[in-house]
């Protein structure tokens, strides 16, 4: 099943208030501080909606309560993907595919990443299969897009403050529909290429 735009954000107006698992923000907070930071930095359409996006996963799972304190990695970064892929392009979706490894890149490349993460970060951590080793972190830098999810990940690990002061989900909204009506010119254009 795809979701629409006006899905998406229902899905946030109706789940969003749920807490983000083991920080001080809900997990709209979280993607609105995230898109900020994005948007601040001068990130594409594409990627400020990929860090709005990014944990969308969490709220179409029924797991309940934190998931890794029940030793459960639930997978977020893939289960959004197949309801997303009607609207957005690689330069979205990859990103938050990826975002996931992009904290296992760091830990392995950034001198005391690993010690600043969250505990529920460090715990999942664990669940998703720990730090890279060098071979790993190498092959994950070859990657397209592994980059911009590197920059969506640094932006969700600050992206957990309290009460701070931001844009709506309204103001977001836009980067979506740049996204989307992106895409569909890529895919119109490799259409006439092929016809």
């Amino acid at each position: 099943m795809s979701l629409s735009l006006d899905d998406i954000v229902g899905l946030f107006e109706t789940k969003g208030h749920a807490q983000y698992d083991g920080e001080p923000v809900t997990q709209l907070e979280h993607a609105l501080q995230s898109a900020h930071l994005a948007e601040q930095e001068g990130a594409s359409s594409a990627l400020i909606s990929a860090s709005l996006l990014h944990d969308l996963g969490h709220l179409l799972h029924d797991f309940g309560g934190t998931p890794t304190q029940q030793g459960l990695d639930d997978l977020h970064q893939y289960r959004c993907l197949p309801f997303l892929r009607a609207l957005f392009g690689p330069a979205t979706l990859e990103p938050i595919r990826l975002h996931v490894d992009a904290k296992r890149f760091l830990c392995a490349r950034v001198p005391g990443y690993l010690e600043a993460l969250s505990p529920d970060s460090k715990r999942s951590l664990q669940l998703q299969g720990g730090v890279f080793d060098e071979a790993q972190a190498r092959a994950f830098e070859a990657v397209p897009y592994a980059m911009d999810a590197v920059r969506l990940r640094q932006w969700d690990d600050t992206a957990k403050l309290a009460d701070a002061d931001m844009p709506g989900l309204s103001h977001f909204v836009r980067h979506l529909e740049i996204s989307i009506a992106e895409h569909r010119q890529a895919l119109s254009a490799r259409a006439d290429q092929v016809a």
